[in-house]
């Protein structure tokens, strides 16, 4: 005769079967209805024009609606913080960036969210680099003609940038640390802002976003007189690499990413891993997101961790290097 004690046991050992294969069916069945992609940046910038080609590719592959909500402020902490408190079940999941994500902890007293530990890694999908760029009528038409030029102005000379903090910014500040020569930042509200005094000569160089000057260097309006990447950008074939123009070691990218909630299912991270991997395969979207001006890439949810852990310690240097810090 079975025991009441044993026949409870036996009843709960049945149940764990069937919850286990039923918790993960629902999680690799995601998504059932429509998903949320919080993009702590503006309408219109390179990374809302990113993000909403993957969510149309995430949509037309996955079959569900994914809307992209723009939750701008505090560079882009508030949309961090949105989705830190929304429901881990993957229905809410955020565009960061190497900003939110390995820099902004830096900077901020208080960023009221942890950027390791309130969020579940999903995978990368964009990086690009800065450019050094001068307005068309500069004297210089190289890296070392510049820094030649620079060093020659008794008052030193003037970058602009689009924000304390920004990685225009902080880039800026590793050259000026690099070369030695005096500088003075003109922070601005954004490139719309910034892109103007450039053009008027009103500062006289800016190392800014290739996707945020790209219309301007094909217009004839700027020169662009290096590149911070590892190697050429393939949109500037002609452009040389910082190391390539004489100044070895100054490589900085930057980057997007989407992350979930803390505690969202590990299934579901990997799901959208395999799906932004399929879709950087397609030289269709190849090509867009080089038009916008950015390269689309994919990691697993480990190499993305691994990826944002590496450039804490790179951005933590630099921010000290500037000596900035936000309230």
């Amino acid at each position: 005769m079975i025991s009441r004690r044993q026949m409870i046991g036996s009843t709960l050992a049945t149940g764990a079967t069937f919850v286990v294969p039923h918790t993960f069916a629902q999680a690799t069945a995601w998504p059932e209805r429509q998903v949320r992609i919080v993009l702590p940046f503006g309408v219109g910038g390179a990374a809302d024009l990113l993000v909403r080609v993957l969510a149309e590719r995430l949509q037309s592959r996955l079959g569900q609606t994914f809307i992209v909500d723009n939750v701008t402020g505090a560079g882009g902490n508030l949309g961090m913080q949105v989705v830190q408190k929304a429901a881990p079940d993957g229905y809410t999941m955020v565009a960061a960036t190497v900003g939110t994500l390995s820099i902004n902890q830096f900077l901020v007293s208080k960023l009221g969210y942890e950027p390791v530990k309130d969020f579940a890694y999903g995978s990368t999908f964009f990086e690009n680099c800065n450019m050094l760029i001068v307005a068309s009528q500069h004297p210089s038409k190289t890296l070392q003609e510049f820094v030649t030029w620079a060093r020659k102005q008794p008052q030193g000379v003037k970058y602009g940038s689009p924000g304390v903090g920004t990685t225009p910014h902080l880039s800026s500040e590793l050259f000026r640390a690099r070369t030695g020569i005096p500088m003075l930042h003109i922070p601005f509200r954004g490139v719309a802002q910034s892109m103007p005094a450039l053009l008027s000569g009103d500062t006289d160089f800016a190392i800014e976003n290739v996707a945020s000057y790209m219309s301007m260097i094909k217009a004839g309006k700027v020169r662009a007189l290096a590149v911070t990447s590892k190697d050429r950008w393939p949109t500037l074939p002609d452009v040389p690499t910082m190391s390539e123009a004489g100044l070895p070691n100054f490589i900085i990218t930057s980057w997007g990413a989407f992350v979930f909630p803390r505690g969202t299912p590990p299934a579901i991270a990997d799901k959208l891993a395999a799906e932004i991997k399929a879709i950087a395969a397609d030289p269709a979207v190849q090509q867009r997101f080089l038009d916008i001006g950015a390269r689309i890439i994919s990691s697993t949810p480990q190499q993305l961790t691994d990826l944002a852990e590496s450039e804490r310690v790179k951005w933590k240097e630099m921010v000290q290097l500037a000596a900035v810090k936000m309230e």
